[in-house]
């Protein structure tokens, strides 16, 4: 199910990559808060991963952080529907 006005996200938060130094990575919040992300061991030893972060840096796209962990979502915008 895609986000629409009708659906519920409380866990999600939409940022833009403002700073990509490994291990680090600094994301700035729609409300314009800054937030550390946590990048999993994995992530942290793959270079495409820090390629692709740099990608996004530089075309400034917004990406989905979970509010609590501070980490990218890897299934994107795309939520589970709720019954």
């Amino acid at each position: 199910m895609l986000l629409d006005a009708e659906t519920k996200i409380t866990n999600i938060v939409a940022a833009q990559i403002i700073k990509v130094f490994y291990p680090f990575v600094i994301a700035k919040t729609e409300t314009g808060a800054y937030l550390k992300l946590n990048i999993s061991e994995t992530e942290q030893n793959d270079p495409l991963f820090w390629d692709e972060l740099r990608s996004i840096l530089k075309a400034k796209l917004w990406v989905p952080i979970g509010k609590h962990y501070h980490q990218l979502l890897d299934n994107g915008w795309v939520v589970e529907p709720t019954i």
